[in-house]
């Protein structure tokens, strides 16, 4: 397989022999975190739709990805995927059909019924020296809601 990242908020995802590869427009250019997501809603899709293809005696070696987002705010974050996908072997009285097995992938319904999260933590065990820096700072403040301590 093959993940290429077509901008900063869109990829494809492509059968191809071999390892999986990304490949990026430039060398020094970061494979983010939301291209990252966008890649495993693209790998699922794909797995999902090929397997049904096996099944319907329907080749899917040209079936290509492309998955696109856009931002909200207040919280930064993923408002909207696009995933839109090419089958040229595809017959045309299959499409509606294939639309609906890419709906059926587990990614793209997480996304659409979104997990409870939650984050736990450690930190090394407080020395007394933290202790005593602690103490020399004062008591602690309530951050607003919704800030970030650093």
């Amino acid at each position: 397989m093959k993940i290429s990242l077509l901008d900063e908020t869109r990829i494809r995802y492509e059968p191809t022999a071999g390892p999986l590869t990304v490949d990026a427009p430039a060398p020094d250019r970061p494979f983010t975190p939301f291209q990252m997501v966008a890649s495993g809603l693209a790998a699922c899709t794909y797995a999902i739709m090929a397997s049904w293809g096996e099944h319907a005696d329907l080749r899917a070696d040209d079936l290509t990805l492309e998955v696109s987002w856009a931002f909200e705010e207040k919280p930064h974050r993923v408002g909207r995927f696009d995933l839109t996908f090419a089958w040229p072997s595809l017959p045309a009285a299959r499409l509606e059909a294939a639309k609906r097995v890419a709906a059926m992938c587990p990614v793209h319904v997480t996304l659409e019924h979104p997990p409870a999260m939650t984050i736990t933590g450690a930190a090394a065990p407080a020395t007394d020296g933290d202790r005593d820096s602690a103490a020399r700072a004062g008591p602690a403040r309530a951050e607003p809601a919704g800030a970030v301590a650093a």
